[in-house]
């Protein structure tokens, strides 16, 4: 079972997106109902707080030079998954800075800096 609340949306480019384990791929249902197919590119969850949190793409993007990734506070429940709308901007902000600072790693950009 899936459930979705909302979504936000960031611009990722396709290099900073790494691929090294099995896709893990979700389906959300769009506003007509009809399921698209998300490849979950990251999960994580932020320091002090208890909420996690997943970037997703879709798996039939259009722009072959970026994707857009959405992210969404989610909760799971068995093999229920139930995702949430990131409503707030404090929240928005700390989920960016939070995804920015792992893709920087994944870069090797925290050695350059």
């Amino acid at each position: 079972m899936l459930t979705v609340k909302g979504e936000g949306c960031i611009t990722l480019t396709n290099e900073q997106i790494g691929q090294e384990e099995e896709p893990e791929i979700i389906y959300i249902p769009d506003e007509e109902g009809n399921e698209e197919e998300f490849e979950v590119i990251m999960k994580f969850e932020v320091d002090g707080s208890d909420a996690k949190y997943m970037m997703v793409v879709p798996l039939d993007s259009e722009d072959e030079e970026t994707d857009e990734v959405y992210a969404f506070r989610y909760e799971e429940d068995g093999d229920d998954l139930q995702l949430f709308m990131i409503e707030n901007d404090e929240e928005w902000a700390i989920v960016e800075e939070t995804f920015n600072t792992l893709v920087d790693e994944l870069d090797g950009g925290a050695e350059n800096g």
